[in-house]
């Protein structure tokens, strides 16, 4: 088992929007918003870099201190949300103070913009996302017709 983490690439696709970053799961229909504290841990977990270092990177570019045991609760939510290729496991000196309360409450009101937040969502199926059809094209219920329109012996009218 590789002890660094390494952010699962395959079938995700990630954007950047301001300052967070959205992930959506192919595989899984569910999207994942990332603060800029999580987005910057996420883009570190190469395989070969250890949470120490992640730690000490991130406080570079965010210009706030960002403690082991935020990078330890990102990468367990991570892990939860299947966003690395393997699960890690906590050590156990780190689970202490590993919820974003007890975090803030350890680091203080300073460093609470770099406590890691990852919110996740269902997302709709592709089908579900479709747009909507115009007037004139074939449905079987008014909810497949644009706004507007009904669906009226088959198909989409005003």
């Amino acid at each position: 088992m590789n002890k660094f983490p390494r952010a699962r690439k395959d079938h995700l696709i990630a954007k950047h929007v301001a300052q967070e970053l959205l992930i959506y799961d192919q595989d899984r229909d569910k999207a994942y918003c990332l603060n800029p504290s999580a987005a910057r841990i996420w883009a570190h977990c190469d395989g070969k870099t250890p949470i120490s270092e992640i730690s000490r990177a991130v406080t570079r570019e965010l210009t706030v201190p960002v403690d082991e045991r935020a990078v330890w609760l990102a990468i367990a939510q991570f892990g939860k949300d299947r966003l690395l290729e393997e699960k890690l496991t906590v050590p156990t000196q780190m689970r202490q103070g590993m919820n974003r309360r007890e975090l803030a409450r350890a680091l203080g009101l300073a460093a609470v913009v770099a406590i890691p937040v990852v919110t996740s969502i269902v997302a709709p199926t592709p089908a579900q996302a479709a747009s909507c059809k115009q007037s004139g094209v074939a449905c079987m219920s008014d909810a497949e017709c644009c706004i507007g329109l009904i669906c009226n012996n088959g198909f989409c009218t005003g």
